[in-house]
């Protein structure tokens, strides 16, 4: 027979968090409130630990979860979409920047130097 060795759960922990300092997971303050939406429920923290590291795509989330019935899933779904609806397409938001970023058209036979010679001091 072999007898399992169970480790504590310490050791998962340091583990776990020098993991996270290496990739570079910052704190994020003053999250009330974290809800992950499932297909049959809702796991809620109330008042979590939230730290994140962008670069790394990662997000951790620690705390006491409460898993609770998605009672109030549907509204939330209908919410989610009357919102979705209400946001201009991604899209078209980029579009309209990159608009701004382009060089204006020339106007013919204005240079620099004629514009100076006449006078004409025009700065944005």
């Amino acid at each position: 027979k072999k007898k399992a060795i169970h480790r504590a759960t310490t050791t998962d922990d340091k583990r776990l968090q020098s993991t996270l300092k290496r990739i570079g997971v910052n704190a994020i303050p003053a999250i009330e409130e974290v809800n992950i939406f499932k297909d049959d429920a809702v796991i809620q923290f109330i008042n979590p630990k939230v730290q994140a590291s962008i670069a790394a795509n990662t997000w951790v989330v620690s705390g006491s979860p409460q898993t609770k019935r998605p009672d109030n899933l549907d509204n939330l779904r209908k919410l989610a979409e009357q919102f979705q609806k209400q946001q201009p397409p991604a899209g078209a938001q980029a579009t309209q920047e990159e608009d701004d970023d382009e060089v204006p058209e020339l106007v013919a036979g204005e240079t620099f130097e004629t514009a100076a010679e006449d006078g004409h001091t025009h700065t944005s």
